[in-house]
């Protein structure tokens, strides 16, 4: 084993639980582990708070064996290895042809058969080694196989990791579409869309699961909410529900089964949301599928090894029968290429993964936003007149239901504060779905908060998948107008503008091709608005040559590839932008300059220190990320050439501002659903307290 994985995997043999089988369901829904009880806080003189650790409980559910591995790791393995109760879900048996390659080829062998119950069950055992092997370092851990019924009418195979029992794994065993893309009625996609009245299943040759059932579509839904409030996750994992399609070709930028089981589990999370009372908050993470493959690679080496042992063990690689399993030890599919299709390399979020969801208010007060239950939720700290702030209060949940994960926020001269997000509308049929771009606005300076407003959407209609859009971004005018900036399905950007009399105009086309991330917004200190987005290759400016004058671009910047997510913020004259180098993680910056032409650009420099993935909080001079373990981090630009480490995982991204007074608050989303902040005081860019909940427990 190389040395990386076995660091990796230590961690994952320490906090083993002796819970017997019927104390399995109660570990599972959120109690605390053996290693948070144990967890030593961290001490500071200065501040009396209890430090963040890892904790909550987390259930995923995807379309397909390996789905997981390839798309949510490191993210899965790293909650195993803190000893969170997992719990994933299996839609389908994943059965496709049903012809577990042996030289893992593609290719099929005329002379073996094809038996769709034998593969779905080799990539059973495949996932069930994988599993042990992340949460207990040996692949050939003993699991309990038992069954149980779903609240659709059907069952399920439940299987218990012995030696870890808050690791469970669900099979709902449905027929999958057998194809990425091609129209099949029998599928997720047809009874989705009405094209059939229920969907059977496809069990494995080994399941304890006997009796053949089929479901509808209301049946699935219910399914699924069943297996959540069985549960009670604090944090939600699913695959991306608008992946969009590839213009020239029309295909789906994802497997067809990844797109339509997340708008299944959309849809059960909702009922489930409305239907269970008796439940913890919880937030949803959306997880990039096949278009992984495109842009590049976002994690380290290091990780990326040690996220390809988890696929070799899955894939059978090494073919001894050490499962005892007729129908073999793994997916030989997987074999010949244990890192997909350039997906190993990497980990994105499909959405929430933008760092504008804190902002001040007036008199030093402070929002938080997130989106918890299918609600915008926000927290708030009120202003000081001493040395300290106010205690934060929260979460409250703004009404309406829908709201997707991620938020922006843009705070108007007044002092008011805008919070932005995109809907989904699910509808009673498959036409009525679309996501559309939502506002709401406070009614005076730190006052409540109006009812949600509609801007719509820059797609016509879904149409099989056209609802993917970004997050929004949002400027304000001088005298306080919006403009929402979004990029549409065809990866270019639009925007729509706010009139003098308050009702915005239509969308805009401001153009651009190949964005990838969500667009960012920044003023810098002469008043010009910017507007920047990544591609697979660099990084586009749209910018004012002067205050009020039109957006003028998009201008290449000549910037390097990025992993995609970038975060802004107003320095000086310019604007300086924050992004990660491919294949390293390390945080880039580099400062933007808008003129009356082509936006000047300086050299990329880079902060120091190994870094994680996805978005970069910024504070002032403090920057705040996943650190090379995943967990919460941050480090000084220019400043230390290290991360100083949390003990804490989280969801999205961090978010920081830098307060009046010169020190900054920085936030993020616990895993447990909770606010969970640091602060740092002017004279050093360590953080003053430990990450610690926002709101201490009652």
């Amino acid at each position: 084993m190389p040395i990386a994985r076995r660091r990796f995997l230590l961690a994952a043999l320490l906090p083993v639980l002796t819970v017997g089988a019927t104390g399995v369901l109660a570990v599972a829904t959120g109690q605390q582990t053996s290693a948070e009880a144990t967890a030593t806080p961290e001490r500071n003189p200065d501040a009396a708070v209890v430090a963040s650790t890892t904790s909550g409980s987390v259930v995923q559910v995807v379309a397909h064996p390996d789905d997981d591995l390839f798309f949510m790791n490191p993210d899965l393995s790293r909650s195993l290895t803190a000893g969170l109760a997992l719990t994933t879900v299996y839609l389908t048996s994943g059965e496709a042809d049903g012809r577990n390659e042996a030289n893992g080829s593609g290719l099929k062998d005329p002379e073996q058969p094809a038996d769709r119950a034998h593969y779905a069950e080799a990539r059973q055992n495949g996932i069930r080694a994988a599993y042990a092997e992340m949460a207990t370092g040996d692949r050939t851990g003993t699991w309990k196989r038992t069954v149980i019924s779903t609240a659709g009418g059907g069952r399920a195979e439940l299987d218990v990791l012995m030696a870890r029992p808050q690791v469970n794994l669900v099979w709902l065993q449905i027929r999958e579409a057998r194809n990425p893309t091609a129209e099949n009625p029998d599928s997720l996609r047809g009874l989705w869309n009405g094209k059939i009245p229920a969907l059977g299943a496809q069990l494995t040759s080994g399941t304890p699961v006997k009796q053949q059932y089929s479901y509808t579509k209301d049946q699935v839904v219910q399914s699924i909410a069943g297996l959540l409030a069985l549960y009670k996750p604090t944090t939600r994992r699913m695959q991306d529900p608008t992946p969009g399609r590839y213009h020239d070709t029309g295909k789906y930028t994802d497997h067809q089964d990844h797109m339509y089981g997340a708008r299944f589990v959309q849809a059960a999370t909702a009922a489930y949301a409305a239907q269970v009372t008796d439940r913890p908050r919880f937030s949803v993470q959306n997880y990039l599928g096949y278009h992984n493959g495109t842009l590049p690679h976002a994690l380290d080496p290091q990780t990326a090894e040690t996220k390809t042992g988890f696929l070799k063990t899955y894939a059978w690689l090494d073919h001894q029968n050490y499962c005892g399993s007729p129908s073999g030890c793994g997916d030989r599919k997987v074999a010949g290429s244990p890192t997909g299709r350039n997906w190993a390399q990497s980990l994105r979020y499909a959405r929430a993964d933008n760092t504008s969801w804190l902002v001040p208010g007036t008199g030093g007060r402070l929002y938080a936003f997130a989106a918890l239950d299918g609600q915008m939720a926000f927290w708030t700290r009120p202003g000081a007149n001493g040395p300290a702030a106010g205690a934060w209060t929260g979460p409250t949940l703004l009404p309406g239901t829908g709201i997707d994960p991620g938020a922006s926020t843009a705070r108007l001269p007044d002092g008011r504060v805008a919070v932005l997000a995109t809907r989904t509308v699910l509808g009673h049929g498959p036409a009525d779905y679309l996501r559309e771009i939502v506002y709401a606005v406070q009614a005076a300076p730190d006052g409540p908060f109006g009812p949600w407003q509609s801007l719509g959407t820059p797609e016509g209609a879904d149409d099989e998948g056209t609802s993917a859009i970004s997050a929004p971004a949002a400027a304000v005018a001088p005298d306080g107008r919006l403009t929402v900036y979004v990029r549409d399905s065809r990866r270019t950007l639009r925007a729509r503008e706010q009139q003098p009399d308050g009702v915005f105009g239509s969308w805009q086309r401001l153009g651009g091709e190949d964005l990838q991330s969500d667009p960012v917004t920044a003023v810098d200190a002469a008043g010009r608005h910017q507007v920047y987005a990544a591609t697979t290759k660099s990084v586009l400016a749209w910018t004012q040559p002067a205050p009020g004058a039109p957006l003028q671009g998009p201008f290449p910047t000549g910037l390097p590839a990025t992993t995609v997510p970038l975060s802004a913020a107003a320095e000086g004259t310019g604007v300086r932008l924050y992004f990660r180098r491919p294949d390293s993680g390390v945080v880039r910056t580099a400062l933007v300059t808008a003129g009356s032409g082509k936006p000047q650009v300086s050299s990329v420099t880079e902060a120091g220190g190994r870094a994680g993935y996805g978005a970069v909080g910024v504070a002032g001079r403090l920057l705040s990320g996943r650190a090379d373990t995943g967990t919460i981090g941050t480090t000084g630009l220019g400043g230390p050439p290290a991360w100083t480490e949390s003990q804490m995982l989280y969801a999205g991204a961090p978010a920081g501002v830098l307060e009046p007074a010169g020190s900054t608050t920085t936030a993020v989303l616990g895993l447990d659903a909770q606010l969970h902040i640091t602060t740092t005081l002017p004279t050093t860019p360590t953080p003053r307290t430990p990450w610690h909940k926002a709101v201490p427990p009652k």
